[in-house]
């Protein structure tokens, strides 16, 4: 993988891969720094499609304009170079999901033919809050998976250990000054580690919470990740390493997500009622199977309810207290379907 830390390198990257025509994948937002031969600019969008005469596709923005372009690499065979304006980690990964106007999951799968990275850290400047607590998050998540995933590379401990650390000091000093370069670069680094990390190790039950519930409410990938890594921690408790920031990993992940201004899966409209159904389904995916401590439905529906609502509040059922329809995207009603094993 090529990865270069300047926009300004991204003609020679392309050049050093032999792409001439490069397709460009964003949202309405970026605009190529390069001559493009067209472009597709719905994202989400389970309906891309590349045309014209590309040799190459050319992602630009976050996480989902990026499986976006590896979807349409793994079906055209073309190979891509992705510019991420946010903190996700997808450019790192094979798989991808594909998600539908409405954020919810429609299909997935791997194969994308990835090729370059170039990372431009003054792309991230305008990030809002909520993108960048969410988006770095998931990056923490990474990192901390990366480290006790069955299967996973101990030679990538290092990457992840690091890129923890980055993001765990950053975060906080990019909330009290987002214009700060220096500071944005730091997050930026800490989440390229951990990009690697998750490529040559992968997920865990945390992130096939997050998958899950995403996939089916069309809520953020972030914030859900946000969400879900302080009771994956504490269920893993036995499999963190010591090292993993400071040996109070799941502590840390509280208050990152808290100052990130995160709390409760009741508060981004998942309806307790599905919590069951949501459980069985995160039981199945390759995250979950990947844990290193087994988690069956009724304690991943445990978890579920540790995060739904906050402490000593009592539940309600399926009520949705403090949320207008407008705040939610449109809901799909079974927990059940079928949803990608995306790497991010």
């Amino acid at each position: 993988m090529i990865v270069r830390w300047s926009l300004d390198e991204l003609p020679d990257a392309l050049r050093e891969l032999g792409v001439a025509r490069p397709f460009l994948v964003a949202s309405p937002r970026w605009e190529a720094p390069i001559d493009v031969v067209g472009r597709w600019s719905e994202i989400p969008s389970d309906r891309a499609r590349v045309e014209g005469d590309a040799d190459g596709l050319l992602a630009i923005g976050g996480g989902s304009a990026i499986d976006t372009a590896k979807w349409l690499s793994a079906t055209s065979g073309l190979p891509l170079v992705s510019v991420p304006t946010t903190y996700a980690g997808a450019e790192w990964t094979h798989f991808f999901g594909v998600r539908d106007q409405q954020r919810r999951m429609r299909g997935g799968g791997g194969g994308s033919h990835n090729a370059a990275i170039v990372y431009e850290v003054r792309l991230t400047l305008d990030l809002p809050r909520d993108v960048t607590g969410g988006t770095a998050l998931n990056a923490l998540a990474h990192c901390c998976e990366a480290l006790y995933v069955r299967g996973r590379d101990p030679a990538a401990d290092p990457l992840a250990l690091e890129g923890a650390e980055l993001i765990s000091s950053a975060l906080p000093q990019v909330f009290d000054d987002p214009s700060a370069l220096i500071l944005r670069n730091r997050l930026l680094q800490g989440a390229a580690r951990a990009g690697e990390a998750l490529a040559r190790s992968g997920l865990a039950l945390g992130h096939a919470m997050a998958q899950a519930i995403g996939g089916t409410y069309g809520l953020p990938h972030g914030a859900l990740n946000a969400i879900c890594l302080p009771p994956a921690l504490r269920f893993n408790e036995a499999f963190v390493p010591a090292e993993l920031l400071d040996g109070r990993a799941a502590d840390r992940a509280e208050e990152l997500k808290q100052l990130a201004g995160f709390s409760t899966l009741a508060a981004l409209g998942v309806p307790e009622d599905d919590l069951p159904a949501l459980a069985e389904a995160i039981a199945q995916r390759p995250g979950a199977l990947a844990n290193p401590r087994p988690a069956a439905p009724a304690q991943i529906e445990e978890l579920l309810r540790s995060v739904w609502r906050p402490t000593g509040k009592p539940s309600t059922g399926s009520r949705r207290p403090g949320c207008s329809r407008a705040e939610h995207p449109s809901r799909s009603k079974d927990p059940s379907t079928p949803s990608a094993s995306a790497g991010r």
